[in-house]
């Protein structure tokens, strides 16, 4: 514990406005990205999947087929955060894990059956996803040059 006396901080001296939460940039990146989250998570539940798997779903909608270590790689996640969702994934029938025949350190990842089968449902998402932001005071252009800017983001990040 201090002894330092707090009464007499002065945290509203020069250089104090750098840690309003309003002048974040983390902030309002953790608030938004919550928020959406919390759009998808009815819609998701429906389909019996949480948001991370939903992530592992749509690279595999887009790819077929992935090795573990690719699916890392797009979802920008570790290999200990991704194995779990792909066991739960394996375990609901939605995909199939099977080792390399050239290497058996590399674990390809495809869809089963029920996995192609459910990407049907997913394609309504992006739509009702949008429709929260119909009619509010933010325009397809505003939402495609943030979606880009966000991109953009995530490769300098990406290299730190």
């Amino acid at each position: 514990m201090s002894n330092h006396k707090t009464e007499n901080l002065d945290v509203t001296g020069i250089g104090a406005e750098v840690l309003y939460l309003e002048n974040q940039i983390c902030f309002p990146m953790y608030a938004a990205s919550r928020l959406t989250n919390q759009l998808y998570t009815p819609l998701l539940k429906e389909m019996g999947l949480t948001y991370p798997q939903y992530l592992v779903m749509l690279v595999l909608w887009q790819h077929k087929e992935l090795t573990v270590n690719e699916i890392c790689t797009r979802l920008i996640l570790e290999t200990n955060t991704v194995t779990p969702l792909l066991k739960r994934l394996e375990q609901k029938g939605l995909i199939v894990r099977k080792r390399s025949l050239d290497d058996e350190r590399i674990v390809i990842v495809s869809l089963s059956e029920k996995g192609v089968v459910l990407r049907s449902e997913a394609l309504l998402i992006p739509s009702k996803i949008s429709e929260n932001f119909n009619g509010n005071e933010i325009s397809m252009d505003e939402m495609l040059a943030f979606k880009k800017t966000i991109w953009k983001l995530l490769g300098i990040l990406k290299t730190k």
